[in-house]
């Protein structure tokens, strides 16, 4: 029993430091009666949980479902001053209020992939916080300039003379110190986080506590499918999206991409995997309808059947048979009666684009209709008859316009 749990948990993985050590742990546990602590932390740099993160939370799931359990830790206090994982230049730190604004959303997000009674949320400002200077310094003293300087992207720009600042060596050496405070069992994390991870590891083990077993993940590419899924590189899929929005991003994913969600974010077994392949190489299945399950499958997960298969439906309709969604949500507009009013402050009373900036380079790229007339001047205005009007904005996105 213990073996299958273990081959479970190595599944979909890239490293760990160490197998043998996770089946001691694992044997102990069992043996004692006492749930491992699985540690993950994310930084509220951004307020949306996506796709790949859910990678990391299928992984933090299989350890609660073995009886296990995980403590998410939200780095409020790390996300002031940024992650320089894999950066080639210093991140401009967040501001407390732009961190505690990010961090409100995670509790919920996350709840949709992990069992809540099995799961701690802790911000690492509780022991971080206090911390007082001297404190610090003791704590910068267990780790060398040369132990920071083996780190790829630090080692890089050090070589290219790109500056480093000494608060960024701070970084991971505060998520390492969270290792120690939660006295964390096993670390979960992507490939970029290993150096940090192995930090908390060896932290660890100098002031005198179990080390704890690292397990790094894949890092999931975005729809771009190039670079990794990343909120700043505009790739996402954001568990936070609208249904449709969420089922047509997945759609936009290229063939070859699509087994990789069906991997990492849905966790198909590697025997249905390597059976739909056969079929896709063989015609006897088209991979837009393994890409149609894919889809209606990870919406179903996040917002429940009947928004996946509203989102199949319309998905279909729009695409398949150039028709608008089944429910396209009603906006009333104030207007004067008669007088002509802008497009571009229709998308903004919509809530159909983010910032006018943005609703202004939609117009220009064509991607925006009014009753399925392509919208052609930045500037046009139109009339607002009783009857209202149909207004479509990108790909996927529909609002029928009246006057108030």
């Amino acid at each position: 029993m213990q073996e299958q749990q273990v081959e479970t948990l190595l599944r979909r993985t890239v490293q760990v430091h160490t197998a043998e050590e996770l089946r001691r742990k694992l044997e102990r546990a069992g043996g004692e009666g006492r749930p491992l602590r699985i540690k993950f932390g994310a930084d509220p740099s951004a307020p949306d949980i996506h796709l790949g993160h859910v990678v990391a939370l299928n992984k933090l799931r299989e350890f609660q479902e073995l009886g296990h359990e995980v403590i998410f830790i939200i780095g409020d206090f790390t996300g002031m001053i940024g992650d320089p994982s894999g950066r080639t230049r210093t991140r401009p730190p967040l501001t407390r209020e732009e961190v505690e604004r990010n961090a409100r959303t995670y509790r919920e997000q996350v709840f949709r992939f992990l069992i809540p009674e099995k799961t701690r949320i802790r911000f690492n400002s509780e022991w971080c916080d206090p911390l007082n200077f001297a404190d610090v310094i003791r704590l910068a003293g267990r780790v060398t300039v040369a132990q920071m300087l083996a780190r790829d992207d630090f080692s890089r720009r050090y070589a290219e003379g790109q500056p480093i600042s000494l608060v960024e060596f701070l970084y991971p050496l505060i998520q390492a110190y969270d290792s120690v405070v939660i006295e964390a069992d096993v670390e979960v994390g992507g490939t970029d986080q290993l150096f940090n991870m192995l930090l908390g590891r060896e932290l660890q083990r100098e002031m005198g506590r179990e080390p704890q077993v690292v397990m790094t993940l894949p890092l999931l590419e975005g729809i771009d499918g190039v670079q990794k899924m990343s909120k700043s590189l505009g790739n996402y899929i954001a568990v936070n999206d609208p249904p449709d929005e969420i089922f047509g991003k997945c759609m936009s994913v290229n063939d070859e991409l699509m087994w990789r969600y069906l991997d990492l974010v849905l966790c198909r077994s590697e025997d249905e995997l390597a059976r739909l392949r056969r079929e896709v190489d063989a015609g006897n299945v088209n991979p837009r309808d393994v890409k149609l399950d894919m889809a209606e499958e990870i919406v179903r997960r996040i917002h429940g059947e009947d928004q996946a298969r509203r989102a199949r439906e319309n998905f279909l309709r729009i695409f398949s048979r150039r028709q608008t969604p089944e429910s396209v949500p009603e906006v009333e507009v104030t207007v004067i009666s008669g007088e002509a009013i802008a497009v571009l402050d229709l998308i903004m009373s919509a809530g159909l684009a983010p910032s006018r900036s943005e609703a202004r380079r939609l117009i220009e790229q064509g991607a925006v209709r009014i009753d399925g007339r392509r919208v052609g001047d930045v500037g046009e205005k139109i009339v607002l008859l009783a009857e209202g009007v149909l207004l479509k904005v990108g790909k996927r996105r529909f609002a029928r316009l009246v006057p108030a």
